[in-house]
Parts: C-alpha cells; structure tokens; sequence
C-alpha cells in the first residue's frame, strides 16, 4: 500500500509527489495525480554571480489538446517570449510553462499547477 503526504493549506491541498532527485534536469517526467497525468519539468539556470545553479521546477497538464494525447513530458523545452517554454512533441506547438498558453494559438493552453520544492521533496496541488 503506498502512503501520500498531504500539507494542508487554507485554499489548496499540496500532494507529495517525489523527490527533487527523481526529476531529470532540463526535462520531464509524468506523474499520476488523482487520477490526472502532471507533466513535471525540472529546469536547471546558472547562476552568474555564484557558482551554485537555480533549479525551477513546473507542473502543467500532460495532455496535449491538439495532439489529442498524454505526451506533454516528452516535449522540448527552451525559451519563447522571455518565459520558459515546452514544445509539444506531437504538433511542436509551444506552451508557456508559467500560464500554460499556447503561444501559436490564444484559444489553447494546458493547465498548470501550484509546484513546491520542501524538504526535498516536489509537492503539486492539482485543486
């Protein structure tokens, strides 16, 4: 039987997910959320000043709405518009991982969900 932390919050419910050191940097991985596909990306940024590095980590929906299917994980990610960005790996539409608007088409866009990094842990709200 598998065991899930919840922190409670006033207006959302945080799920622990996995471990800082089960994503793969600069890329995704898929996780199962009640009953939901999350796309989670791990994006690693230098840090100019010091020698340590800023690790950014995201949580949007793993479907993709024009490719009519769970790959969002496998997409590329890059930049588009000054924002961090995923590339579908169906249609290579690109989608803001900080709104989850896809830039080519205002119509569509991918949910994102609430992401924390605590005690070495990655905890996503999908409220």
């Amino acid at each position: 039987m598998t065991t899930v932390s919840v922190i409670e919050k006033p207006a959302v419910a945080l799920v622990d997910v996995c471990a800082v050191s089960d994503l793969i940097i600069n890329s995704g991985v898929c996780a199962l959320i009640d009953e939901r596909q999350v796309a989670i990306f791990a994006i690693q940024t230098p840090s100019s000043e010091k020698k340590e590095a800023t690790l950014s980590v995201y949580a949007l929906s793993n479907w993709d709405p024009i490719g009519k299917a769970n790959v969002m994980y496998r997409g590329l990610l890059g930049s588009m518009h000054q924002q961090p960005m995923i590339c579908s790996p169906l249609y290579k539409q690109h989608y803001s991982l900080l709104t989850g608007q896809c830039f080519e088409d205002e119509s569509v866009h991918l949910d994102v969900y609430e992401c924390v990094i605590a005690d070495d842990k990655v905890w996503i709200s999908v409220a």
